[in-house]
């Protein structure tokens, strides 16, 4: 079955380029205009990634998100994040509130699909052996995408659940921002730095007692503690 895919975008030109491109990748396109209607739609169609835009009349994007995230059927749903604004301060807020990606508009549409595909290839990888892994308190089970810190689960994002199993699963190697880039996200970015700084602040924070075991290498970038 085709992968489906919902964009929520208030631009009726924007709209169009954007479900015409993505039809013609072989996708399933739903479209809605607000967010409260794409809220709706998140949750009775359950898509396989949602193309979100951030200034939405009423419910606006950075809303839809955290709501997307606190819901059980849309926790790990992906979320692309589309705005016309350029500021840092965007982009971090929508990664804090549990978005896997950003682009700013004008954005080439070839780009918007290498995005998508490279967003829904994260879920999509063929478990390695073992399919357990532990670390310290933590299990990761590769094969059912499930973390827990002892019997209690832990909720996270497609990026942040590949994002950890990178990391442990190469635990004392220290890898650059770029690096995790490429393993991570498929992509690496001018400026994109800061997503893997604002991912791995939200994964220590997840992991609460356990967030010391990622630690900073000073002019590297980051490693799980052995």
């Amino acid at each position: 079955m085709d992968k489906t895919v919902l964009v929520v975008e208030d631009d009726q030109d924007i709209l169009g380029l954007i479900e015409w491109h993505i039809k013609a990748e072989g996708f399933r396109v739903l479209t809605e205009k607000n967010g409260e209607k794409g809220l709706k739609a998140a949750l009775r169609e359950k898509p396989d990634l949602i193309v979100l835009d951030l200034m939405l009349p009423g419910l606006d994007g950075l809303a839809v998100c955290k709501q997307l995230r606190k819901t059980a059927a849309t926790a790990h749903t992906p979320v692309l994040m589309l705005t016309a604004k350029g500021e840092e301060i965007d982009r971090v807020v929508g990664f804090e509130l549990g978005a896997d990606d950003y682009m700013v508009k004008p954005f080439s549409p070839r780009e918007l699909i290498l995005r998508i595909r490279a967003i829904l290839r994260r879920g999509e990888g063929v478990p390695e052996q073992p399919t357990v892994i532990r670390h310290d308190d933590l299990m990761i089970d590769t094969e059912k995408h499930c973390v827990f810190i002892g019997d209690a689960p832990l909720e996270l994002t497609v990026t942040e659940f590949n994002l950890l199993l990178e990391l442990v699963r190469s635990r004392g190697r220290a890898w650059t921002r770029d690096q995790l880039l490429d393993r991570v996200w498929g992509y690496r970015f001018e400026g994109y730095h800061r997503t893997v700084d604002t991912h791995i602040r939200r994964l220590r924070r997840k992991l609460g007692p356990l967030s010391d075991n990622i630690e900073t290498v000073r002019g590297i970038g980051y490693r799980l503690r052995e």
